[in-house]
């Protein structure tokens, strides 16, 4: 990117900020912000989570006012994927709206999932993952709707498409806008290198091939890949050339690649027809791969029967494509080419430590903060090490570089090591967090009880790494220690490990190997000493005879989310005063 590049991306973004500040807690007018926000959930327990954090923020005036705002949550039974979830939400619109729909302006928010890969956003969601940045703190709820401030206005009605973990920045040529208004879908296109196009979705523009010299250029789509190979982006036309412009890569060859897109209202009608017609989904249906393959002048029905990217294949799912190709088959596929633009993931702890951390670039172009919303004696800097959100740390404490602490307290002489994640913990004074180690605190509800469970992992830890049986439990690991040695060093029977959940699957997800704790501060602790007999091979801490131990997966299915946000809210009222 050029210097003027960049220049242009930090003011177009701190424009859309202080744009979306003012809308912060003010009844807008009808054309000036979305008609609907709707967020989507992966259940009604997660559904409710979301809702009580919506209407905890509209109390609080951080969000835009006289707006609807909605949580779906997806059918019981069957996962059905963000496709899925698009056409349910869809259809809880048609039913709640009726007629009146066609005239509305909406943003769908996928937030539904439980996070496997930045646990600390299980319980309460991607979508309200707290951002160094605002006054109030924004989440990335806020962020979403910031970075998208001005869409509405130069829309028709129709249904904008985004998801919860990632942020897009960009900029536009002075007096123009990015308008979705025309037939069909119309997605932001970014300029990304041919590795990324592998993991992401690619647009083959038509022939009249793009240069990048501009911000912003329209153009149409001859055909989208869904994660292609080098190979295929190759053969299939995809790649460009890199002239001197905005296109803010190094890279001579490079792909556009794929992160929001708006549906018309009448497109958006087939994808409800569509469901009406199959009935209840029994498979994951992809809003990118599985909408947008479709489209285009030089789709092919081949993608239905390709089922490598499928995470759990269903039986229903080619037939399900297949009807979906033929539904949609001739509509435009528009592309709106943002040249000067930015795309981050915040999905995994590692890229999560990253852009808060040790990421110029996001700090600069987002304007983030050392310490936001928090007493701290981390001050804001260009060059930060550190990252403290809504917190409250004794002059004493100490976080080291790479570390990100949020809704937390930290007592007199804590240290907190290089690159950890501490969430929603009380730590008392003196005690010292191991390297890399992330905690998170959080309430529970077991049998009528109100009581607290820490979990704990290393940030290099794989929640999602699974095996077939309990037997296979040691192919498992935890801070490098293999599951049998964790329990010996702990002081419990490796025949006594309990798997929450499938059996058939065990994972560290659902492995019982946190402990039941009646208090925050002792949960904290009681974790803290299990973490560090696995980190000093000399020593062991036995548990108490009769700790009940659970599994993050259950933790998530028995939270206690009023006794989460009490304590957010305590950390709120006394920064205020603080303040």
């Amino acid at each position: 990117m050029t210097e003027y590049g960049s220049i242009n991306l930090q003011k177009a973004t701190k424009d859309k900020l202080e744009k979306f500040n003012k809308l912060r807690g003010k009844e807008v007018k009808h054309g000036e912000f979305w008609d609907l926000v709707v967020v989507t959930a992966a259940d009604e327990n997660q559904k409710s989570a979301y809702e009580l954090q919506i209407n905890e923020k509209l109390a609080r005036k951080e969000l835009p006012l006289g707006v609807s705002y909605h949580v779906f949550a997806d059918p019981s039974g069957h996962k059905i994927g963000n496709g899925g979830s698009t056409m349910h939400s869809l259809q809880l619109l048609c039913e709640k709206y009726e007629k009146a729909l066609s005239g509305f302006r909406v943003i769908l928010i996928h937030a539904g999932g439980f996070s496997q890969r930045l646990p600390n956003a299980s319980a309460l969601g991607k979508i309200f993952m707290a951002l160094p940045l605002g006054d109030p703190l924004y989440q990335m709820l806020e962020l979403k709707l910031a970075m998208y401030v001005d869409f509405p206005a130069h829309m028709k009605p129709g249904l904008l498409v985004t998801c919860a973990d990632d942020i897009e920045l960009y900029s536009v040529p002075d007096k123009e806008n990015i308008e979705f208004d025309r037939s069909g879908f119309t997605a932001l296109a970014h300029p990304s290198s041919l590795s990324i196009g592998t993991t992401h979705g690619v647009f083959v523009l038509e022939p009249e091939k793009k240069s990048g010299v501009c911000e912003m250029e329209r153009g149409s789509c001859f055909r989208f890949l869904h994660k292609p190979s080098i190979e295929k982006m190759r053969t299939s036309g995809a790649v460009c050339q890199r002239e001197d412009g905005f296109v803010a890569l190094s890279d001579a060859e490079f792909v556009y690649t794929d992160s929001t897109y708006f549906v018309d209202y009448s497109t958006a009608m087939k994808l409800v027809s569509l469901l009406q017609e199959v009935g209840p989904l029994s498979c994951e249906i992809d809003a990118y791969g599985d909408f947008l393959q479709a489209l285009g002048p030089g789709a092919t029905a081949e993608y239905t029967n390709n089922t490598a990217n499928v995470t759990k294949k269903e039986g229903s799912l080619v037939e399900i494509r297949q009807k979906m190709f033929h539904r949609l088959k001739g509509t435009p596929l528009n592309v709106i080419l943002l040249n000067n633009s930015k795309f981050y993931h915040l999905g995994t702890t590692e890229e999560y430590l990253f852009h808060f951390t040790s990421d110029p670039c996001l700090r600069a172009e987002l304007g983030l903060l050392s310490a936001a919303f928090s007493i701290s004696q981390c001050e804001p800097s260009e060059i930060s090490t550190v990252c403290v959100l809504h917190s409250i740390l004794h002059a004493t404490a100490v976080v080291c570089s790479g570390s990100v602490v949020e809704y937390s307290r930290l007592g007199a002489n804590v240290k907190v090591g290089t690159r950890c994640i501490i969430s929603g913990c009380w730590i008392d004074t003196e005690l010292s967090v191991p390297n890399e180690t992330f905690m998170h605190s959080l309430c529970v509800d077991v049998n009528g009880t109100t009581a607290y469970v820490t979990v704990t992992l290393s940030v290099k830890d794989d929640l999602k790494q699974s095996v077939a049986s309990p037997a296979e439990m040691n192919t498992l690991r935890l801070f490098g220690s293999t599951l049998g040695e964790c329990l010996n060093r702990w002081g419990l029977c490796a025949e006594g490990l309990r798997f929450s959940g499938d059996k058939s699957s065990c994972s560290l997800w659902n492995a019982c190997v946190f402990p039941l704790c009646p208090d925050l501060r002792s949960s904290f602790t009681m974790t803290l000493k299990m973490v560090q007999a696995l980190q000093d091979v000399n020593s062991e801490f036995l548990l108490p005879k009769g700790t009940k131990m659970l599994s993050l997966q259950e933790v998530l299915q028995s939270k206690n989310l009023e006794g989460m946000l009490k304590f957010r809210q305590g950390l709120y009222e006394e920064i205020l005063r603080e303040k």
